[in-house]
């Protein structure tokens, strides 16, 4: 999940009566936006890369439909009013070169990834948090996509059927509904993610836009990222051989060991087996100190922590306020002067991997978790 705990509070209920205002008003715009979306192709991309004729008549390879989370979603014509509900979503559809196709986004908890600020500039942000149901209608979208399940789900922006009640597709990325996200938690997880889904989620999104080229494109640079990331890194982590850098190994001997702490210093939020945390732990041959803990991102405290001693604190670094301990300078704070974990190895050797929350979430930037934790275990142990 993450919107509820990892993302930011959600909106509280709308008035009855200004909910009932903007669906009937909706209604009319939203079966507009579907009929004109059919029309001529936008200011950016060509006939071939838009899925528009040249003629700027209807569609080609159009209508389209995706399995996607239990869901059939239909597009009748390439959106050309969409909005993201979340940061995830939104820098895979700026990638995908979809700035001209926006008319919204919201859910930030880092600064953008670089490289999109300008077509981001363009593009408006709704919220920095969750935005009412309202705000989104106002913009009359014509397809509206989350990271998470919660996102568009109850005591979410809204559900996805009072979206597609309105003639609006919606889309959840896989990557959060592949986990049981049934209780009050982040999601439990009994099969671990890979890139393999972060990479089909783009191919998704591509496809719905019909810019497919543009995904190959962009996940194509996702795996030589990866690649380049991982060569060789079994020599500094001792991923084949068993043995970790010196120190590293932290309470468990063999692999290099890691922790990944998201946010909260009372509950800490940790990283389990199997999110995006496991894609970085397997990716660069160690091992994740809680890879026992099927929970997306369960709280755990700071005895048992101290207990496993880790080698290597893998930290989130947010620009968020919705949690304590937030940014990397707090944590590390708290962490050098806390009784129970001021004396672990990795506290005191200062072995900290900063984070973006994108980055330890399953998202494009997961590439960026492998890189920086990759390279700081070859710091501590340079390949020979």
């Amino acid at each position: 999940m993450g919107p509820r705990r990892r993302g930011t509070a959600v909106p509280l209920a709308r008035p009855a009566r200004a909910r009932t205002s903007v669906r009937h008003t909706i209604l009319f715009l939203a079966g507009a936006v579907l009929l004109t979306a059919c029309g001529g192709g936008g200011s950016s991309g060509k006939a071939a890369d838009s899925g528009t004729s040249p003629s700027g008549g209807a569609a080609t390879g159009y209508p389209r439909t995706l399995d996607n989370c239990g869901q059939k979603v239909r597009v009748d014509a390439p959106p050309r009013r969409a909005v993201s509900l979340n940061q995830g979503t939104t820098e895979i559809m700026l990638s995908l070169g979809l700035a001209d196709r926006m008319v919204g986004t919201a859910t930030w908890t880092d600064p953008l990834l670089k490289g999109l600020e300008k077509p981001n500039a363009g593009v408006k942000r709704l919220a920095d948090n969750a935005p009412s149901f309202e705000k989104v209608l106002d913009t009359e979208p014509d397809f509206v996509a989350s990271s998470f399940e919660s996102t568009l789900g109850k005591g979410g922006v809204a559900t996805r059927p009072q979206f597609e009640e309105l003639g609006v597709p919606t889309y959840v990325s896989p990557s959060d509904c592949t986990k049981d996200n049934s209780g009050d938690g982040d999601g439990v997880r009994t099969t671990s993610l890979t890139m393999d889904d972060v990479y089909g989620e783009v191919r998704d999104l591509a496809k719905v836009f019909g810019v497919e080229e543009r995904g190959e494109k962009v996940v194509a640079g996702l795996k030589g990222r990866m690649a380049k990331a991982t060569a060789g890194i079994d020599a500094a982590t001792g991923g084949k051989s068993g043995k970790a850098p010196k120190g590293a190994e932290g309470g468990t001997a063999g692999k290099a060991t890691l922790l990944y702490w998201f946010a909260n210093s009372e509950s800490p939020y940790m990283g389990g087996c199997c999110g995006a945390p496991g894609i970085i732990t397997n990716a660069v041959g160690a091992k994740n100190v809680f890879d026992d803990n099927h929970e997306e991102w369960p709280q755990i405290n700071w005895e048992t922590v101290a207990d496993r001693n880790p080698g290597v604190l893998v930290i989130g670094d947010l620009t968020r306020k919705s949690e304590t301990a937030e940014t990397a300078e707090k944590k590390i704070e708290f962490l050098e002067s806390n009784p129970a974990t001021r004396n672990m190895d990795a506290v005191r050797h200062k072995r900290y991997v900063l984070l973006s929350g994108q980055a330890m979430n399953p998202t494009i930037r997961t590439v960026e978790g492998v890189e920086k934790v990759a390279a700081k275990l070859r710091e501590i142990a340079p390949a020979k």
